[in-house]
């Protein structure tokens, strides 16, 4: 079995500026290369788990998600990380058009992405950490049975109501301590 670190996008992997499509829009987060070092060095594999409602309404298209993602991976490959996984969610049960505008398993809270992830790759969830910074993120993460889901706080969403199952740091700093 394997133990993966699951982890959002906007907001962990980048600096969260709502709807990110575009390169010169993304602006990695502060320490994220470092933790993913470490992660890939204690034996884990990365797993980018991301809702991207921004497609379901219209604003990018899964093309231009696909061609970020692309650059995305390979800024962490230069950076001596390997990502194994980016898993995505295109779907919004509110907004969109018909081919988008639905309920879906995939979308966090929902575990869909996080399930797909320990199937494939045989993850041992009890052993695997998930960092996000909504609490939707780490609902996800409680519902799929992650050991260690870390909520980083971040001013521009609401993080009032966080289960008592997740623990909240200020920075990817001290998601280094959970690295074992």
């Amino acid at each position: 079995m394997n133990k993966a670190l699951f982890l959002d996008r906007d907001g962990i992997i980048n600096e969260d500026f709502d709807y990110v499509f575009r390169k010169e829009d993304f602006k990695f987060k502060s320490g994220i290369f470092e933790l993913c070092r470490k992660a890939n060095e204690k034996g884990f594999h990365i797993f980018v788990i991301t809702n991207q409602a921004g497609i379901a309404r219209g604003y990018y298209s899964e093309r231009d998600f696909f061609k970020l993602t692309r650059w995305m991976v390979e800024e962490f490959k230069n950076h001596n990380c390997q990502i194994t996984k980016v898993y995505f969610c295109p779907y919004h049960p509110d907004h969109g058009n018909s081919k988008y505008k639905r309920v879906s398993n995939f979308r966090k809270p929902s575990p869909g992405m996080i399930s797909k992830a320990v199937k494939r790759y045989h993850i041992d969830l009890k052993n695997s950490i998930l960092i996000g910074d909504q609490r939707t993120d780490v609902e996800a993460g409680i519902a799929a049975g992650v050991g260690q889901n870390l909520l980083l706080l971040n001013k521009k969403k609401d993080n009032q109501l966080v289960p008592s199952e997740a623990t909240i740091i200020s920075d990817l700093s001290q998601a280094l301590d959970y690295l074992a």
